[in-house]
């Protein structure tokens, strides 16, 4: 874990859609040792979201869809290209996601501020169909994705900062989302979701954000 440097840093473009953040990189403030502590994005993200229970829609929908866009990448690549997703697939509506045609497709594979994969591209487009059936179904994703923690969140401590790449929880609500006809939502991928959802608190002992 890293001991910072005394320094302010205000985000104004990453969190809470308009809202100005203070990141507040204070005086021996202790957080994760994943967090990159040069990227106000990172620490925002680390400090206002990473394990802190979300129960938005629109953001449920959007992290997962993140998530699976981050295979094969960092997550910091990502975070980095999130407001250009946003302004890319409407703000995350899913509805007018899973109406996209083939010139919504092709015009999403030549916008450089978003990840240009076919394959992921398809997922968003195939997971917002999937969202309808399941609201279709009297559910949302908030009902459904934290019944499996019986709508509270688990907090782990792993030593030294261990923390697993999938359990076994989340290989079972892989193999439901699978199920019920959504991509790019592999064990690890859901696994990565749960911490960014606060399903799971895994932060480090120690960390600023951690619950005592």
């Amino acid at each position: 874990m890293t001991r910072l440097a005394e320094k302010i840093v205000w985000n104004d473009t990453f969190l809470h859609r308009g809202c100005r953040v203070y990141t507040g990189v204070m005086n021996n403030e202790i957080r994760c040792t994943w967090a990159n502590m040069a990227n106000p994005r990172y620490i925002a993200y680390h400090d206002h979201e990473w394990g802190k229970p979300c129960h938005d829609e629109t953001t449920l929908f959007e992290m997962l869809n993140l998530e699976g866009a981050q295979a094969g990448l960092s997550w910091e690549t990502i975070l980095n290209k999130r407001d250009n997703y946003r302004a890319a697939f409407d703000g995350w509506d899913a509805e007018k996601i899973a109406r996209y045609d083939d010139a919504k497709v092709a015009e999403l594979l030549a916008n450089p501020g978003i990840v240009r994969n076919r394959l992921k591209v398809a997922a968003a487009i195939n997971n917002a169909k999937a969202y309808l059936r399941l609201r279709e179904e009297g559910l949302s994703l908030d009902r459904y994705l934290w019944s499996f923690v019986g709508h509270k969140p688990i907090v782990n401590d792993w030593p030294d900062g261990a923390r697993p790449a999938r359990t076994e929880l989340s290989d079972r609500i892989s193999k439901d989302l699978a199920k019920r006809g959504f991509k790019f939502v592999g064990s690890t991928i859901v696994y990565a979701y749960m911490q960014g959802i606060g399903m799971v608190d895994d932060h480090d002992r120690g960390c600023i954000c951690r619950r005592s």
